[in-house]
């Protein structure tokens, strides 16, 4: 392996650790934001709307930008719009022009998160793959610990989105820096590469005519949705609804994150020793005991083990159903229903904690653990059908 792969291969892991960094902070910040424009507790479905909308757009469009403009030219640009978003947050007057910035954040990180991938792909081995998507963990867990300090140490949320925002614009230097690089490096092992699923020229049509393709869309909705709900619900729960301190919330939102990546890490190694499906299961049901043990509430200390716990329970669920997408709906239509499947994914993180903040509203933050564990029930039972459906077909 030369030194241009080596150093692509760094800079792509600190490019996924930039895009899980804005993840992680808004769960902290929220209570702060709130309050700085006085807006109401589910105010938040529209910021994480405006930011899905982006990301569809740029990730969509992403396969036409690289091949007009290139691999490198297209992450350069991607992370200057993302760190020009993140930064303008702080200078946002009102909420609606806050929530307008959130298609502009949005549209970096959907092309960096599509461009990486793709470029990934192509020229990086499947275990270089799974460190890069575990790199993203790590952002999300210095996400909410960049925000806590910001909080306790500058009493502002707004720090906290300068230095994440100053580190995008970074990043798209060193991107711009090492534009001939990416079109310089050839792959660095296929010898393990399954046969493409771009092999199979299935039509769009075709592929939207399978039921068994809308269920595979929908367990990554309610997945991605689940994950972002404790994300973004975490902090404002523990200090809102149960009398936990900011800075104890503060690590505990940042705990989610790490356990998170640790799952994943450790997930990795033990994958093909027990297969996708019995990967999936697993982790619903031990997702499903951490949202039932955070309902409970028997004391503090309770609450606090029970989000690591389903940070660690449901790392690796997000890359198993990626690769069991060829066994739920078959080799011919697993191609465009990845493609289908991402995007369901973007949805269900605007979604899904929007419509918890809602309830939460109306009723009581109490009620986001019920939300987790209706979830998580659900999709341990379409994960089972959708498997079942497949072997009988």
């Amino acid at each position: 392996m030369d030194r241009y792969k080596i150093a692509l291969i760094i800079l792509a892991y600190i490019a996924f650790i930039a895009l899980g960094m804005p993840d992680g902070l808004l769960g902290v910040a929220w209570p702060s934001i709130r309050a700085n424009f006085g807006i109401p507790l589910d105010a938040i479905g529209a910021l994480l709307l405006a930011a899905v909308a982006g990301y569809l757009v740029s990730s969509f469009s992403s396969g036409y930008l690289i091949t007009r403009m290139g691999v490198g030219s297209v992450l350069a640009a991607s992370c200057a719009l993302t760190g020009i978003g993140l930064i303008s947050y702080t200078l946002a007057p009102a909420w609606w022009v806050m929530v307008l910035l959130g298609v502009v954040a949005g549209l970096g990180a959907g092309a960096i998160d599509a461009g990486l991938n793709t470029y990934a792909a192509t020229h990086f081995s499947e275990r270089v793959m799974q460190w890069l998507h575990a790199s993203y963990g790590i952002g999300v867990t210095l996400g909410p610990i960049i925000m806590t300090v910001a909080l306790n140490t500058f009493d502002s949320w707004r720090v906290g989105y300068l230095v994440v925002g100053g580190f995008q614009l970074l990043l798209a230097a060193c991107f711009a820096l090492t534009m001939p690089m990416w079109t310089r490096v050839k792959t660095i092992a296929t010898d393990d590469q399954p046969k493409k699923l771009t092999d199979y020229q299935t039509s769009l049509r075709e592929t939207l005519g399978q039921a068994r393709v809308w269920l595979s869309a929908l367990l990554f909705l309610l997945y991605t949705g689940s994950e972002v709900t404790l994300g973004v619900w975490a902090y404002t729960l523990l200090t809102e609804a149960r009398d936990v301190s900011p800075t104890a919330a503060g690590l505990v939102a940042g705990s989610y994150w790490a356990t998170f990546t640790i799952g994943r890490i450790v997930a990795g190694l033990y994958a093909k020793r027990f297969g996708v499906n019995v990967l999936v299961r697993g982790s619903l049901l031990g997702a499903l005991l951490g949202a039932i043990l955070l309902w409970w509430n028997p004391a503090s200390a309770i609450s606090l083990m029970a989000v690591a716990l389903i940070g660690f329970a449901i790392a690796p669920i997000f890359p198993a159903l990626v690769s069991g997408t060829r066994e739920r709906v078959g080799a011919r239509f697993a191609a465009n229903t990845i493609g289908m499947q991402m995007a369901a994914g973007a949805l269900g993180t605007a979604l899904i904690p929007g419509l918890a903040g809602m309830l939460a509203r109306q009723i009581s933050l109490e009620v986001i653990p019920v939300c987790l564990v209706i979830l998580f029930a659900s999709l341990f039972g379409l994960h089972r059908i959708s498997v079942r459906n497949n072997q009988e077909t």
